[in-house]
């Protein structure tokens, strides 16, 4: 059984929504909780956690999770390939793939983390190196990487992520289809979380 780590993405400055988005509250805890919460009821080790601005409130809510590495990232501000960055180099010694998840998508089932993980695995010997989800044909986070390609995500640089990485390997790459889009919804603005807060009560 290949060992399958998580970096969750936490160190975003929330500017589109004019306040920590992270730290808003959700079903009675901070919006990160909820992505952990999913993640913890899978078989991934390590967890590792990147902050940036916010970590100190992060750690305070996130006492009660002992298998969680938190990390600082002093150049959060230089978009999400820093912590992209520092995640992999803190994970890769550990791991033969890891899952890369926002922490500003509250309503990631497990459904999707355990379906990416078994495609890995089953496709893993015919050469793929990366899975990802659809939602309703959009693809979306979290994305599973193997740690022969880890190390490509060096090069990246300011807030574009790993999409350069994902384009070259693109004949490498498996999706897994899911029909329910709130899943792989990520807040960003007040009217998405107001969105998400409804999605919750219906």
């Amino acid at each position: 059984m290949p060992k399958i780590g998580a970096i969750i993405l936490a160190a975003g400055m929330s500017i589109r929504m004019g306040e920590p988005k992270l730290l808003l509250p959700l079903r009675g805890q901070p919006l990160f909780r909820h992505a952990i919460d999913s993640i913890l009821g899978s078989s991934m080790q390590p967890l590792y956690l990147v902050a940036g601005k916010y970590i100190e409130e992060i750690r305070q809510h996130s006492e009660d999770y002992p298998g969680l590495k938190i990390i600082h990232n002093p150049n959060y501000a230089d978009g999400m390939s820093t912590s992209i960055k520092l995640g992999i180099q803190s994970i890769k010694e550990h791991v033969d793939a890891v899952m890369i998840f926002l922490a500003d998508q509250p309503l990631i089932s497990r459904d999707v983390i355990q379906a990416l993980i078994e495609k890995y695995i089953e496709c893993k010997d015919d050469g793929v190196r990366i899975v990802r989800p659809k939602y309703k044909g959009e693809a979306g986070h979290p994305i599973l990487v193997d740690a022969v390609i880890i190390k490509e995500f060096h090069s990246i640089e300011g807030d574009q992520g790993g999409k350069s990485i994902i384009q070259k390997y693109d004949a490498m790459t498996e999706t897994v289809s899911f029909d329910n889009s709130m899943w792989g919804f990520d807040i960003d603005t007040p009217e998405d979380y107001l969105k998400v807060k409804l999605h919750l009560k219906s």
